[in-house]
């Protein structure tokens, strides 16, 4: 899988979807917290954040923000994480935010036989009201030049138009050789007043037909895709990996322009310890990672993105799918012992833990 050359370009990585402010209550219940820590995260932007901080490589975001203060403190958020904001859009706050307005997401971290729980607040937000013909994808794709696109299932269900834009985006990336990625992330609530899940196939069956690199569990495979391969067990946290194998090669069938996919593999024993893992399937091989079984979780939000900005680093950087899965299982699991969306690991954090067995040890 080859990108186009750094030199050429102006961004490694660009991501589109929505920015939330996320308000955590640490050791609290959303219910019953008096303070709350604030943090930006979103699943697209997430995987940008990622490869700017641990794998430093160039990242832009596109999304849209009601400018208030609430919009410019998610501006300083990004600013810190370094990811450039030149093509998001700023629409103006009406006051109230009855017309347009900045999304909050509540999540609260799970310990022990108590899951994590999240309590989004996200009508009307600036991001959902994108449709197509806002963003100037000429611009960065043709002109300014990208390496590689990634979005994803939850911004394509915040609204009837957003999926749209997702098409509109993914086909100029693809006529100017972006790599496009996408993460089908199925959302059931995100979807249920946009008509729900036959609503999902229709748009992502759609969009799959220019992605380059599918990531997804084999909920959102079916979900979002359609597809369906008996023994997949209906309790996700448990996954057949056989029948997740025969659903991969179903999905690459139906979607020859698939370069790769690739998912995490979790089961999860409680909220607090998982059992931890990847698998990817490239060019007609599948390549797994290594499994970390009982792996300490102390909050699990954003594990999923920081496993997609590792594997794509390692696809991109590395052009290695064997060490794309491990360098991808490892940042995955690093990002989800520290608190937050988005992750805080080094890239020799990383490499340390994807390519040799390294321990806990302290380090001095």
């Amino acid at each position: 899988m080859k990108t186009k050359s750094k030199e050429s370009v102006k961004y490694d990585i660009v991501s589109l979807g929505e920015v939330m402010l996320r308000l955590d209550p640490q050791n609290d219940r959303i219910r019953t917290a008096r303070s709350f820590r604030a943090w930006e995260g979103g699943g697209e932007y997430n995987v940008a954040r990622g490869l700017k901080k641990c794998f430093g490589l160039r990242a832009g975001l596109v999304s849209a923000f009601a400018k208030n203060e609430v919009g410019y403190l998610l501006e300083d958020f990004i600013m810190q994480g370094g990811v450039n904001m030149d093509f998001v859009k700023w629409v103006k706050a009406d006051g109230a935010g009855r017309n347009v307005r900045n999304g909050l997401n509540f999540t609260e971290r799970g310990f022990g036989i108590r899951g994590a729980l999240g309590c989004s607040d996200r009508g009307h937000s600036a991001a959902s009201q994108l449709k197509a013909g806002d963003i100037d994808w000429e611009e960065l794709f043709g002109k300014q030049g990208v390496r590689w696109f990634h979005t994803g299932g939850i911004f394509a269900a915040l609204s009837e138009t957003t999926g749209e834009v997702v098409l509109e985006a993914a086909k100029v990336a693809k006529k100017y050789g972006t790599i496009v990625s996408y993460d089908l992330n199925y959302r059931p609530s995100l979807w249920a007043d946009i008509g729900g899940q036959k609503r999902a196939v229709e748009i992502n069956s759609e969009i799959a037909k220019y992605v380059d690199v599918m990531i997804g569990n084999e909920e959102d495979f079916t979900a979002c895709l359609g597809l369906e391969v008996e023994g997949l067990d209906e309790n996700i946290s448990d996954i057949n990996v056989e029948a997740f194998k025969k659903m991969i090669n179903n999905a690459v069938a139906k979607y020859p322009n698939f370069k790769a996919t690739a998912t995490t593999l979790r089961k999860v024993r409680s909220a607090s310890v998982n059992d931890w893992s990847a698998i990817c399937w490239c060019d007609g091989q599948f390549y797994e990672s290594k499994k970390r079984d009982g792996l300490e979780i102390f909050d699990r939000v954003g594990g999923g993105d920081s496993f997609a900005s590792g594997f794509i680093y390692g696809m991109m950087e590395l052009d290695s799918p064997k060490l794309a899965v491990e360098y991808g299982a490892a940042h995955g699991a690093l990002a989800m012992t520290t608190p937050g969306d988005t992750s805080t690991a080094r890239l020799e954090e990383v490499r340390k833990l994807a390519e040799t067995n390294a321990g806990a040890r302290v380090v001095r």
